[in-house]
């Protein structure tokens, strides 16, 4: 099993003392001390050899020297400026690591894949929490060549990737990244793995990529119903949830939409008016979507 010979808290503790740093609880900084949870991550992201991996917040490389065992190249990036001479003394050592210093949502793909050596295809990563759930849509949406993503995130935010209809954590986006990709594994990490231990639950979600919206056209088309895209799928996801306890006519109707076009698109798709936004699949959604598209501006 590959493990990280940072992920133990003595090692941790000679890494930050050595470069002279400390914690930062302002980027949400709890570094991984636990080689069983990074053999853990190991094996769900099963790297072959030849993949090019994104990886966002790596701290002092915990994550990332693991990945270096397993994967052709490894992409970093990391916005504490502080952090910056650690991973160059990383790839001083590693000859298939690379690192951009900057915020993750405002590096262009153009950027990333030019220090990957071509489009990164897998994102893994023990992302900063506050920004965890932004992210991952972010660049599923924007980097076709991400075929998975092994991520840490805070639990209650596996808990809305991986939510069904019809559950309390079910919601816009939920349905908003099921476009893309879909859930196949998952596991708990407890506070106790972490230096310092934060005071949230932890999870790893794995998530692979998938084309909703293309399997879905296929029955759009032969009903007549014209295919859409993410955009229009998101416009409609927005007003059926934007007053989640109304049905979601009435939410809808009272974010843009017609409710006559609304009505005639709920027959024709075998939806109840008086359903709430979170009892419908993302496949409905996409059916709704479709069908509203000719009222759309």
């Amino acid at each position: 099993m590959t493990t990280s010979p940072l992920a133990n808290p003595t090692a941790t503790r000679e890494m930050l003392e050595a470069f002279g740093l400390a914690t930062k609880h302002r980027l949400g900084q709890n570094f991984l001390v636990d080689n069983h949870v990074i053999e853990r991550i190991m094996a769900l992201a099963d790297l072959s050899g030849s993949e090019r991996v994104l990886e966002v917040g790596p701290g002092i490389g915990t994550l990332t020297l693991a990945l270096l065992q397993e994967a052709a190249h490894v992409t970093s990036i990391e916005m504490d400026s502080e952090l910056e001479q650690v991973l160059a003394a990383h790839a001083m050592d590693h000859d298939n690591f690379s690192f951009i210093m900057g915020d993750a949502l405002a590096v262009p793909p153009t950027a990333i894949a030019e220090a990957s050596g071509g489009e990164p295809t897998m994102l893994v990563a023990n992302l900063p929490y506050n920004v965890a759930a932004t992210i991952i849509l972010q660049f599923f949406q924007t980097m076709p060549s991400l075929t998975r993503a092994v991520v840490m995130v805070q639990k209650e935010v596996a808990d809305r990737i991986a939510a069904v209809a019809g559950t309390k954590a079910y919601g816009a986006y939920t349905v908003k990244l099921s476009l893309y990709g879909e859930v196949t594994g998952r596991f708990e990490v407890p506070p106790r793995c972490f230096m310092p231990a934060p005071h949230v639950d932890s999870a790893v979600v794995r998530i692979d990529r998938v084309d909703a919206l293309a399997c879905t056209e296929l029955a759009c088309v032969e009903s007549d119903y014209a295919p859409i895209d993410a955009a229009c799928v998101s416009r409609v996801v927005d007003a059926a949830f934007a007053q989640r306890r109304k049905t979601i006519r009435n939410s809808m109707s009272s974010n843009g939409f017609d409710k006559a076009a609304l009505d005639v698109a709920f027959e024709a798709c075998g939806i109840a008016p008086t359903a709430r936004a979170e009892a419908l699949t993302t496949d409905e959604f996409i059916k709704l979507a479709a069908v509203l598209s000719e009222s759309f501006d």
